[in-house]
């Protein structure tokens, strides 16, 4: 087990990270790790958990999410690793050994670095202590006042780190080293003065002072536009020192103070190491007395071996880059990123994302931040891996790139191998940038990669290229869609502030039609700076409507359109023909199991095809076996083939039903099935199978949103028989979270079955929206449906469904006080099941019945049925039902006076709830526990079953 600060708060396991759930949880627990083993009082907790003023129930969360956390430290075996989370009083305390906390192996890492005699090992302990950052400290949480002071404390700590490592390096003599990795760092914080201080020494210890003076100028700069000041001590310390061409001593920090004295002559020069400081030609001689060393200045020594002459002669610096992009907005994340992963050895940085999401201009961006960073040249190369104009010759490209080095032209080798091996050759010892755009193999990118350790290499592609990340430690850079401020940021980058800020509403809802992909808000603002007088509000209109948003999307030779054809154009026919299917697709996510029903497939060739289309970004797996596609991906998808819209929608609804009544089978393995299935219903080729009661109800909670919408589409298209079987196999969920808003999607299925004039499904649907209604509150309205649903059982000669109507009207009348009535129809349905012989349905109405006998002050009879209905059905069945049942058994022998019984039912109803996660169940044998005991555990059950149905709701 690990505690993780440095980066996103997690708990590592043996089989993974713990599901920590929201972000205010893992607030609480970076809380508590930040003081481990020091108690943590109720009221600092709330500082960490709220910004401003806290909810009157900020105990009760706080609470709630101790005891989750509580459990699933405990179900992770927390206690054979000495881990406690423990309530004093009015705080808490997470005890646990110090070693499993990344901060406190860090600190004691850094302790170690410190008291090394040697700075190669010093080297070795900074980089163990770095490589446990993981990102930001504390990501992943809601911080609140005190954890944003920690994890700024954490990250000062961190960058110290960072400043000493690179005096580390600098007393190694590998002044390149420490060159790069606090270029990186400045990057992201390029007001941090000590930072740019010891880059600047850290450059002119390579020999690249007018690297060191511009990086002193571009600070000065920054500190004045951005704050207003001049630069500190540190900072024109260093400046002063690199002016008088006397670095300081390698590897010692700089002085808080002004810098020496010129009396006091230049600072003592590095002695490299190996050099063992015997005097040669030019070099520095020494001279022993009084047990020092005194040295004269000497040049720093470069931090590479010079380049060997091209065979023109002369070196040659190149560049080839285009130039840099207009109007780039965001990307921090990932132009930090690309600045660490470029920080290595030989580092190949990989930008991979969709057409038209901005990796070239990325790359551009980073390429045309970092000049200092390639001394020898940068070079670019288009390898139109996804253009209508087919791939270059990779001759050509290298050909280009020798040339560009100063290669004769009568001496660039006429075969690839010769040609790569020759580039190779000469970038040995070059510090080149090469960027590769637009790759779409693995193999072309390998050729193409420089021989040097200190050069980097920049690709981009459509796809995930994992071949390489395998062959040559690729470092991927994933690119994703613009946040919407970004996206409204470009827009003003090319319309102007003025005119952005003038319709801020009609800009943001831009950004989000164009899906945040860069190209399309490109095209948007090209269409808009060329007509001045429309409004941003105006083409929001015309993007609204789906049917012609991709033609508004293109302009000239550019758009959405164009970049996914050339995309799509490299799939083999199989992808393609799924990525058109996939277009037809109602909902928003996409299993193997509904992308084989939408192709007329089976699951194992739509998930291949599927992994086709990920590794070309035009889908992405939000999680293990779950796809999603973007927005204008999906609209360009629906344009391959119109054709098959209905037989695609159709396939899907088929296999929506199908699958949902196995989930139901599996959920409520008793229970009667709801209907016969459409005359002209296609089985799909496969249907997922469900282990269990909680899978069956995990994939019920995970597609309703998607089931919502594909039984709408089909109530749309005419398709009325499905749309209210889709929703109407829903019911073990609904029963399962009753208050969670199920109306207006039976509100839909009621509409479906009245237009199919079916008497059969309007009972059925009239039945659980009554039943929902009277759950809701709405008792009236209930009444009003629930009249009428028996009658319409009894035509359609449904004799069960007339026996739930009837139960689910008798509870409404019972409600409205007409007890006697209720209790008839409760005992007709008990009749009908019987005569039935349906066990699963009798129990149910048993179950109703006990319980309107006990509202009727007859505590006997109710214990009769429901001992009746116990005897109905396994003990591993009917979990919600039992917890029911059990309850009013409870009930019932209180009402008796035998309190201990009726305690030991009740509570035995509340457990069997609570281990199922029904929390329905649990709160009323609980809430009937607390009416005859004070005990302070039911108390807290009570109160965290209803805070797991407020979380839920």
């Amino acid at each position: 087990m690990e505690f993780r600060l440095l980066g996103t708060v997690s708990v590592e396991t043996l089989t993974g990270p713990l599901p920590l759930g929201p972000a205010k949880r893992r607030s609480l627990l970076a809380a508590l790790l930040l003081s481990a083993n020091t108690p943590v009082s109720l009221g600092r907790l709330t500082e960490c958990l709220w910004d401003d003023e806290p909810p009157s129930q900020a105990r009760g969360v706080i609470q709630g999410h101790v005891s989750r956390l509580r459990a699933l430290l405990a179900g992770a075996d927390a206690e054979a690793y000495g881990v406690e989370l423990a309530t004093l009083g009015d705080a808490y305390v997470l005890r646990a050994p110090e070693t499993l906390l990344d901060s406190q192996r860090f600190e004691e890492l850094l302790m170690l670095a410190r008291e090394q005699r040697g700075p190669a090992d010093a080297v070795l302990m900074f980089k163990e202590a770095l490589s446990l950052w993981q990102g930001p400290a504390l990501s992943g949480a809601f911080a609140g006042p005190p954890l944003r002071v920690a994890a700024h404390s954490l990250e000062e700590s961190r960058l110290a780190t960072v400043e000493q490592l690179s005096r580390a390096y600098g007393a190694l003599g590998e002044h390149h080293r420490a060159a790069a990795l606090l270029t990186a760092e400045t990057a992201a914080h390029p007001l941090r003065e000590s930072l740019a201080a010891e880059l600047m020494l850290a450059l002119f210890r390579a020999g690249r002072q007018s690297e060191a003076l511009d990086r002193f100028h571009r600070t000065r700069r920054l500190l004045a536009d951005e704050l207003g000041i001049d630069p500190g001590h540190e900072l024109a310390d260093a400046y002063a020192l690199i002016l008088r061409g006397a670095p300081g001593p390698t590897g010692a920090a700089l002085p808080k103070s002004a810098g020496p004295s010129p009396a006091a002559g230049p600072s003592p020069a590095a002695v490299p190491p190996g050099s063992g400081g015997s005097p040669g030609a030019g070099g520095p001689s020494r001279v022993t007395g009084s047990g020092t060393d005194a040295a004269a200045p000497a040049p720093p020594r470069p931090p590479f071996p010079a380049a060997p002459p091209s065979p023109a002669g002369e070196p040659h610096p190149v560049d080839l880059l285009p130039r840099a992009p207009r109007g780039f907005h965001g990307r921090a994340a990932e132009l930090a990123a690309l600045s660490r992963s470029a920080a290595g050895e030989a580092p190949v940085c990989l930008v991979t994302g969709p057409a038209g999401v901005g990796k070239t201009a990325l790359a551009l961006q980073w390429a045309h931040r970092n000049p200092a960073l390639f001394p020898d040249g940068r070079l670019f190369a288009d390898l139109r891996g996804f253009s209508a104009a087919g791939e270059p010759a990779l001759i050509d490209v290298l050909r280009e790139f020798l040339l560009a080095l100063g290669v004769s032209p009568r001496r660039v080798p006429e075969s690839v191998p010769a040609a790569a091996a020759l580039f190779r050759s000469l970038t040995s010892r070059r510090r080149l940038l090469v960027v590769l755009d637009n790759a779409r193999d693995s193999a072309t990118v390998r050729t193409l990669l420089p021989g040097g350790a200190d050069c980097v290499t920049l690709v981009t592609s459509r796809h995930r290229l994992e071949g390489l990340i395998a062959s040559d430690a690729a470092r991927p850079v994933p690119l994703d869609t613009l946040e919407t401020d970004d996206g409204t940021a470009l827009l003003a980058g090319v319309l102007g502030e003025e005119r952005v800020l003038a319709e801020p509403v009609a800009a943001r809802r831009l950004s989000e039609l164009c899906g945040g992909l860069p190209l399309a808000l490109r095209v948007t603002a090209a269409r808009l700076a060329g007509r001045p007088r429309w409004t941003l509000a105006a083409l929001a209109g015309e993007l609204a409507d789906e049917r012609g948003r991709l033609a508004y999307l293109d302009v000239d030779d550019t758009g959405v359109a164009a970049a996914l054809r050339l995309t799509v154009q490299h799939l083999p026919p199989g992808a393609v023909h799924q990525l058109a299917r996939l277009g037809h697709h109602p909902g928003g996510h996409y299993d193997p199991y509904a992308a084989a029903a939408l192709a007329g497939t089976d699951p194992v060739t739509a998930r291949a095809a599927l992994e086709q289309l990920a590794a070309a970004h035009l889908v992405t797996e939000t999680a293990p076996g779950r796809w999603v596609l973007h927005d204008l991906v999906r609209l360009y998808a629906r344009s391959l083939d119109p054709a098959s819209a209905r037989e695609a929608l159709i396939g899907v609804l088929d296999h929506c039903i199908a699958t949902a009544l196995a989930a139901a089978d599996t959920a409520e393995p008793g229970g009667e099935p709801c209907f016969v299935l459409p005359e002209d219903f296609r089985r799909p080729s496969a249907v997922q199978d469900f282990a269990d009661r909680a899978e069956a109800m995990r994939w019920l909670a995970t597609e309703r949103e998607d089931l919502a919408l594909t039984a709408l589409a089909a109530r749309e298209a005419g398709l009325d028989d499905r749309a209210w079987r889709i929703i109407l196999l829903q019911w073990p969920q609904m029963v399962w979270r009753v208050r969670d808003s199920w109306s207006p999607l039976l509100e839909l299925a009621l509409e479906s079955a009245r237009a199919e004039k079916d008497a059969y499904a309007e009972s059925r649907v009239l039945t659980l929206l009554g039943w929902v209604l009277t759950e809701e509150g709405r008792t009236a309205e209930a009444a009003a449906l629930l009249e009428r649903s028996p009658v319409l059982a009894r035509e359609a000669g449904d004799p069960l469904g007339e026996a739930t109507a009837l139960v689910n009207l008798a509870v409404v009348q019972a409600e409205l006080g007409e007890l006697p009535i209720a209790l008839e129809n409760c005992a007709r349905a008990v009749e009908l099941t019987r005569e039935e012989g349906d066990r699963h349905t009798e129990m149910l109405t048993l179950q109703h019945l006990a319980r309107m006998h006990l509202t009727a002050h007859r505590p006997q009879e109710a214990l009769d049925c429901a001992r009746t209905a116990l005897d109905l059905g396994p003990e591993h069945e009917e979990a919600a039902r039992r917890s029911l049942l059990l309850a009013v058994c409870g009930e019932a022998r209180l009402a008796l006076g035998d309190e201990e019984d009726g305690v030991r039912l009740l509570d035995r109803a509340a457990q069997e709830a609570e281990r199922d996660g029904y929390d329905e169940g649990a709160v009323r044998a609980l809430e009937a526990l607390l009416r005859v005991s004070a005990r302070t555990e039911f108390r807290r059950r009570h109160d965290e079953a209803l805070r797991r149905l407020a979380e839920e709701s």
